[in-house]
């Protein structure tokens, strides 16, 4: 079996198994899911959902997180944990999106790049979720996922696994599939204790046939 027929028969299986997909950050406007992917580095999606609500009756608009102290951003954010760095990459990138797009986020990954606290992952995040275009986003679970599956050969760099994906994922498969890990990878492939028997891909994973052979 190639990458392309095993990515072609995981994309498949999953949707089934998954037909619902969404991101697991709650958001009703791009600046907030901006707000929330920094807020979500090394930090719970779970946690992130409990103190945006508390940001956004504060700061309703990206004019008012522009226009705040660091200080008040972080006095929120803190319990999402490095609070200070957090609230200056928010206050920063608020600014630009606020000054120089009038609060639209743009829909374009060097636009996005340039956005202070921005990197690969969240651009992705934000062209796929928001404006529906193709994207890769590589979090933990997709990295992870990936290797056992094998979909790419012990590849950790996140720009790496990206690129290796989008020459055998369809274009408008690659965001859900990347949702799909991240709830495959919490509620079955289990980081350390993958349940192997349980799982979905048992037929088509790698790392499942060398599960089954011991």
């Amino acid at each position: 079996m190639t990458k392309k027929q095993r990515a072609l028969e995981v994309i498949q299986l999953l949707k089934r198994e998954y037909p619902d997909v969404k991101c697991t950050l709650d958001y009703e406007h791009a600046w907030q899911l901006l707000v929330s992917v920094r807020l979500a580095a090394q930090c719970t999606d779970a946690r992130v959902d409990m103190i945006t609500p508390l940001l956004y009756e504060r700061f309703p608009d990206p004019g008012a997180l522009a226009d705040a102290e660091v200080s008040e951003i972080e006095e929120i954010v803190r319990p999402c944990g490095l609070g200070a760095s957090k609230a200056r990459d928010i206050s920063k990138c608020m600014k630009v999106i606020h000054y120089e797009y009038a609060d639209r986020v743009p829909d374009d990954m060097d636009a996005l790049l340039a956005l202070p606290g921005v990197g690969r992952k969240s651009a992705n995040l934000i062209l796929g979720d928001v404006f529906g275009k193709p994207a890769i986003v590589t979090d933990t679970h997709c990295i992870r996922l990936s290797n056992l599956i094998g979909l790419v050969d012990d590849e950790k760099d996140p720009y790496k696994v990206e690129t290796a994906l989008k020459k055998i994922v369809p274009p408008e498969e690659g965001n859900d599939l990347c949702h799909r890990f991240v709830v495959h990878g919490r509620a079955v492939c289990v980081a350390r204790r993958p349940r192997c028997s349980e799982c979905v891909l048992k037929g088509v994973c790698r790392y499942g046939a060398k599960a089954d052979a011991l």
